[in-house]
């Protein structure tokens, strides 16, 4: 039952069970359709199209699993065993699955499972899960579930002493619950998240600085068509349309170019006006405007059309429709009949600009060719001014604020060049780029700079996420993934440079730049993924982000996915040193204590860190700065803590796995024993499988300290997601674009 004045939840309990029935009637129309698309005539399958069939990728699993389901063994699986066997998974108690897992446990068959027969099952285990350990490590996680579990020192681990140690694991029992398509579930196919509901109170909580703007947008364009079009009534409908439609292209053919002033954006950033307008949601205004620019220019070019053929049809026109469409004999507009003929290059430019802003020619190593085609906006509104006559009034003022942030974009990003200290070539195709600071660079947390390295490509700038704390005064990080042309040929450059080919004096100035800086480290690399170097390099920046919001929150959830962590680098180390630097210490009885955290510039009360990876490697180049971070905060209490981690491992076999149920039984043995993760070696313990978004809100929620703001950085698609779970519990959702 809700409390009042709580928001009603439904009842998990009733929905697992509806919940599970769908999956399991589901789950059993796939096996059969399976099974019935693999066998052959003789309607049985052996165990190599059995694997086939599940998807099973350790042979481990799929042969335990096909010797148990082959129950006349014959050394094949008819649909009528492979149904008994599935019916027990679906409709057995707990113990009946119990049962189940430690037949499969139990490789010889004799009732009781062995350190040795152990030891392979979570070999198994961390091979599907993609998890590398090392063989002492290996051996550590089977000896510890084996001695936790073998209560009488027989050697030897019975069904009963299992079931005893299950006992202690209740998230396993509960497990044992949930519906067997879990266990054995089909390859994952795309999801499309839930889709807002845009009329509930919690969407127009999120939403509503958009929804404005987008109603204020498409009022100012009903009002400026209807203007334009009774101005010219008496011309006839096709007239009508093309000037309505035309003076809507005024303002948006001057007003899209604001839209991506950064350095305008970012220092509206600082005001009050950040509150109302949606300055996060420009790049997708900027869109909207151009497809609406699309959109207006072709039913302004159809309606001129039809306005030609009339009058090329017309007995009074001395002129045919290819002269009225192509030449300046007509004499339409302003400037010497050019009306028309800019009118055609106009179109054709706009649409060669618009099939180059696709998304499959961005994302697909082609972003060069969206960069200069999208530059013919200089040329466009060349065209536009002697195209339209009142256009020159509506650039006038976008047209100056272009040029004051290009120019002072210039002047800055080229006032002296700049050089790449040092290179750290971190796993996952990570390079970490240490840039000695310019004496005037001030930037906040989170923000993201124009980088261009003349060595990489002359001509090119990218944008990336500044990783390093303001409060570091000499250098400036970035993280930068390899994931397209310019990022690899970065990468590849490094790997394949000669560290030694520096400066002569590159080791004494790297020795001053350490001593100076006293900085956490966040990535410890061996000697050859590291190098001391002297590269010119240019910025441009910085430019504010969403995440700027962060330190004015009072609950912060920072989620980033993959590469999306670096934003929260610069903040983490930011609250690092903050926290540093509130930190005091008794000179007589060493007793530590902290000031009050919150003041005019941070107003936080708790900060939860959320980093999703896919694999074991990609944690390892943040590690060290989250290691870091816990040491800071070991002397408090657990609930004391302002700043909580939790990590996600997505290639892991997930808790509600059954073939995973032992290796994570023996890495939370191993963690408790040790204070530290397995996996990461922190003291946060990583977590298999994607977070359960409901069950993540709903536990920050009940914390209850303060309005709840949830930051993000990844993919488009987790942040659709997020976003409609943040509408679920009406929590205000940022995300960055990158």
């Amino acid at each position: 039952m809700s409390m009042p004045g709580d928001p009603a939840q439904p009842d998990p309990e009733g929905c697992r069970s509806i919940m599970s029935a769908k999956e399991d009637a589901k789950w059993l129309q796939w096996v059969t359709h399976q099974f019935e698309t693999i066998a052959g005539e003789d309607r049985e399958i052996n165990l190599q199209e059995f694997k086939t069939a599940l998807n099973v990728k350790e042979s481990f699993f799929a042969e335990r699993f096909f010797a148990l389901f082959d129950s006349d063994g014959s050394g094949t699986i008819t649909l009528q065993e492979l149904q008994e066997a599935l019916t027990l998974l679906i409709h057995g108690n707990p113990m009946d699955k119990l049962k189940f897992l430690f037949q499969v446990y139990d490789i010889d068959g004799n009732g009781s499972i062995d350190a040795d027969e152990l030891r392979t099952v979570l070999q198994s285990c961390l091979l599907e899960s993609a998890i590398s350990l090392s063989e002492e490590k290996l051996d550590q996680l089977t000896l510890a579930l084996f001695e936790s579990a073998d209560k009488d020192c027989s050697g030897d681990i019975t069904f009963e002493e299992l079931r005893d140690e299950l006992q202690h694991f209740p998230g396993v029992m509960e497990n044992l619950t949930i519906s067997a398509a879990h266990w054995l579930k089909p390859p994952a196919t795309k999801q499309h998240p839930p889709r807002p509901r845009p009329l509930t109170s919690a969407y127009w909580h999120n939403h509503r600085s958009q929804l404005l703007c987008l109603a204020a947008y498409a009022g100012l364009h009903v009002l400026l068509f209807a203007l334009a079009a009774s101005a010219h009534r008496a011309l006839g409908i096709s007239i009508m349309v093309a000037k309505g439609c035309g003076q809507c292209l005024n303002f948006d053919c001057s007003f899209i170019a604001v839209l991506m002033l950064r350095r305008c954006l970012t220092w509206l950033r600082a005001t009050w006006l950040a509150q109302v307008l949606p300055l996060d949601q420009n790049i997708q205004f900027h869109q909207l405007m151009g497809y609406v620019v699309a959109g207006l220019s072709l039913v302004h070019t159809v309606a001129h059309v039809v306005n030609f053929v009339l009058q090329a049809q017309s007995e009074s026109s001395p002129f045919q429709f290819w002269e009225l469409l192509l030449t300046t004999r007509p004499g339409i507009g302003w400037v010497h009949g050019l009306a028309s003929p800019t009118g055609v290059a106009l179109l054709l430019l706009l649409l060669l600009m618009f099939a180059c802003s696709s998304s499959c020619i961005r994302r697909s190593g082609h972003f060069e060719v969206f960069y200069w085609t999208h530059l013919s906006y200089l040329p466009m509104w060349l065209l536009l001014i002697l195209h339209g006559p009142n256009f020159w009034k509506w650039l006038l003022v976008p047209g100056i604020l272009l040029f004051l942030e290009k120019a002072v974009g210039l002047a800055v990003s080229r006032m002296a060049a700049l050089s790449i200290v040092e290179v750290n070539l971190l796993p996952s195709k990570v390079t970490h780029l240490l840039i000695k600071r310019p004496p005037l660079f001030n930037y906040r947390p989170g923000d993201y700079l124009y980088l261009n390295i003349p060595t990489i490509a002359r001509y090119e700038w990218h944008p990336f996420t500044i990783s390093s704390a303001p409060e570091q005064k000499d250098t400036i990080w970035l993280h930068i993934r390899s994931e397209g042309q310019w990022t690899n040929r970065l990468y590849e450059s490094f790997k394949a440079s000669d560290p030694v080919d520096c400066d002569a004096k590159r080791l004494s100035r790297s020795l001053r730049m350490r001593r100076s800086q006293r900085r956490p480290q966040v990535s410890e690399m061996p000697p050859e993924n590291h190098q001391l170097c002297n590269i010119k390099c240019y910025i441009d920046g910085p430019y504010g982000t969403p995440t700027r919001r962060i330190f004015a929150s009072e609950h912060a959830v920072l989620i980033g996915a993959g590469i999306g962590i670096t934003p929260f680098a610069s903040i983490l180390q930011s609250i690092m040193y903050r926290y540093q630097k509130r930190k005091h210490i008794c000179p007589n009885c060493q007793h530590c204590w902290m000031e009050g955290i919150q003041d005019e510039d941070m107003k936080l009360h708790k900060v939860d860190f959320i980093w999703i990876n896919r694999d074991q490697r990609s944690f390892e180049w943040f590690v060290s700065l989250l290691t870091k971070l816990e040491m800071d905060q070991a002397e408090e209490p657990q609930e004391g803590r302002f700043l909580e981690l939790h990590m996600y491992m997505t290639s892991a076999l997930g808790k509600n796995d059954m073939k995973a149920i032992g290796l994570q039984m023996a890495l939370d043995l191993v963690a408790k024993k040790e204070k530290k993760d397995s996996i990461t070696g922190l003291q946060t313990r990583t977590q298999p499988g994607r977070p359960d978004w409901s069950k993540v809100f709903q536990k920050v929620a009940a914390e209850k300290k303060g309005k709840v703001q949830v930051f993000f950085c990844g993919s488009p698609a987790l942040a659709k997601v997020l976003r409609v779970h943040c509408e679920q519990f009406s929590f205000r959702f940022f995300q960055e674009n990158f």
